[in-house]
């Protein structure tokens, strides 16, 4: 498994072979136990005296942790606080946050995460990860065995162009590679060892970074062109090369090449882009739900998407293969959807950006319409669409605002409103706004939106009513998605693959949860979403030929992927020389 232990089994129990001694076994996040090392332990890995005399078990370690945790003075110091967990224990860190997911995620993960990319450099405190840039990827394949896990699995890259809804971060990108690690573990049930967060460094065209003597990135302009596909191919070639079993998650790419380096390699190499298809699951995921709370359909709808660049343009076309799949045509799906940018609609003929092509409106479909000028606005599209759901996936804090909220409102009594945008300080509208805007236009006690958000908000209380508001975040998907592809060794990641995980969540929350109101469970559930995700893309993949894996079949999947959901958990470790061969 890797230079310093390896995995054993005797007798259907597991213990690690362990060769490094002393204090190498202490500073090595993998191996530590800290002070649940036994005395036997202690004594054969050469740990003797050099930690306090007792012995605890992992669950008194995580409680002592969590007090820390609490202690800690705001969000900020809490993502470091356990951060710095991570990197003393990786069993101990995962224990904890997985004991405390509800409480937690919002930390490692959507809303804090964007704050620490912000402050990346200024919190700097221990190395994670790779991070390939101009001047090392000529020695790329000397890069990935520096790395000491052998058997990689899983990698997160982003190049940090567009990172939640903030923008180009330049090299603090890597938090947000970190944190979706974190959550393959917690949530999905990789291990932490077939895992590997990347930094695609190709500069940032951020001046204050640049001028910044403590930025710790690139100080360089960001390549383009030929330069930035040769980095990729470069990175793809020795990571295909070293790890051959990977898949690779495109995570945070800007819309111009979001859509270009997806295609570019997804039949190369096992690879999705989360932000274009993991968001689109999640979103078509909650209006599959929001839809049965209506006693409709997803075909009944007329959606406009308010946002186009990466998210909102994979959200549009997920959820037009979403309606593909219940019986509309291509084109009746692409008639019911109308996606909303900066400029206003986008039309067929006129907005000339390829990637947005699938989900340009027909001319023809809007021909009648009277409107100001010749693209029709974001108000001018509810007044002439009455559309029942709109989502906001534009990073553009307030953009709903009481005016545009009221107009969707005339036409519904329960309009689909989802404010998607991260991190919390860019939602296009705060929940308990809309339903006070939504009650300004319908009365009836029956009469209120179905809400999601991206970040995590509190409920409204209305009308002697309290309603949750759904965070539909792909941490919903991304876990169980990735981990299935992983596990199986697939062939290539489809379309019909994306679309099941969104069922997968849909018919889950469903089942638990439609009852009472809300459309997306919650986080808390995380680690039972993953595993029904994980379970039917399988054996999507299956009914597909594309599992490679040859040990995994019809008969024994389900069982297959319990025996390989890492657990944290202490395992016995036996002191070992390591052979020379």
């Amino acid at each position: 498994m890797s230079p310093f232990f390896d995995a054993k089994s005797k007798n259907g129990e597991k213990y690690l072979e362990v060769y490094s001694r002393g204090i190498e076994v202490l500073r090595l996040t993998a191996l530590n136990k800290g002070t649940a090392f036994s005395q036997e332990e202690r004594i054969e890995l050469g740990l003797e005296g050099l930690l306090p005399p007792v012995v605890l078990t992992l669950e008194h370690q995580v409680a002592r942790l969590y007090n820390g945790f609490n202690e800690q003075p705001d969000d900020l110091a809490k993502y470091q606080f356990l951060r710095a967990v991570q990197e003393r224990n990786e069993v101990l860190y995962y224990a904890l946050i997985s004991s405390y997911l509800e409480e937690m995620m919002p930390i490692i993960y959507t809303p804090t995460v964007g704050k620490a990319v912000q402050k990346y450099s200024s919190m700097y405190r221990s190395p994670r990860g790779l991070t390939f840039t101009a001047e090392n990827i000529s020695r790329a394949d000397q890069i990935v065995n520096n790395y000491p896990w052998n058997d990689v699995r899983m990698i997160v890259a982003t190049d940090s162009s567009a990172i939640l809804g903030i923008g180009d971060q330049g090299h603090g990108g890597l938090a947000i590679c970190i944190g979706k690690m974190a959550l393959y573990t917690a949530g999905g049930g990789l291990s932490p060892f077939n895992a590997l967060p990347v930094d695609l460094d190709v500069g940032t065209d951020r001046t204050d970074l640049t001028d910044d003597p403590g930025y710790l990135g690139v100080h360089d302009k960001r390549l383009t062109g030929k330069a930035y596909y040769d980095l990729l191919d470069d990175f793809v070639a020795a990571v295909q090369k070293r790890w051959p079993k990977a898949i690779i998650q495109w995570e945070d790419f800007a819309k111009d090449t979001a859509f270009a380096v997806l295609e570019r390699y997804r039949k190369q190499v096992p690879s999705f882009n989360d932000d274009i298809q993991g968001t689109g699951a999640v979103v078509l995921a909650g209006l599959l739900n929001a839809c049965k709370l209506k006693g409709e359909t997803l075909s009944d709808q007329r959606i406009v998407v308010v946002g186009a660049g990466a998210g909102g343009v994979g959200v549009a076309k997920v959820i037009q293969d979403g309606l593909v799949h219940e019986g509309l045509t291509r084109e009746q799906a692409r008639s019911q959807m109308f996606i909303v940018d900066e400029f206003g609609l986008v039309i067929e003929g006129i907005s000339p950006d390829e990637y947005k092509n699938p989900i340009k409106q027909d001319p023809k479909n809007c021909a009648d319409w009277e409107t100001k000028g010749e693209i029709p606005s974001l108000l001018e599209v509810i007044h002439n669409v009455k559309p029942t759901a709109m989502l906001g996936l534009t990073g553009v804090s307030g953009l709903f605002t009481e005016r545009v909220i009221q107009a969707v409102a005339e036409y519904n009594k329960n309009p689909i409103i989802f404010p998607l945008s991260n991190p919390t300080s860019n939602v296009e509208a705060v929940p308990e706004d809309i339903f006070n805007w939504c009650s300004m236009i319908n009365t009836g006690a029956d009469a209120y939106p179905i809400i999601a958000s991206g970040s995590p908000f509190p409920n409204v209380e209305s009308r002697g009513k309290s309603h949750i508001i759904g965070q539909g975040n792909n941490a919903f998907i991304f876990p169980g998605l990735g981990f299935a592809c992983s596990l199986g060794e697939c062939k290539e990641i489809t379309e019909g693959m994306i679309i099941e995980s969104a069922h997968a969540l849909a018919n889950y929350t469903s089942k638990h949860h439609l009852e009472a109101g809300r459309i997306y469970p919650p986080i808390a559930e995380l680690q039972a979403v993953s595993q029904d995700i994980t379970e039917r893309v399988m054996r999507l993949m299956l009914d597909q030929g594309l599992v490679r894996n040859k040990e995994i079949t019809f008969e024994n999947y389900i069982e297959k992927i319990a025996e390989n959901s890492w657990k944290p958990e202490y395992l016995p470790f036996v002191a070992a020389e390591k052979s020379e061969s």
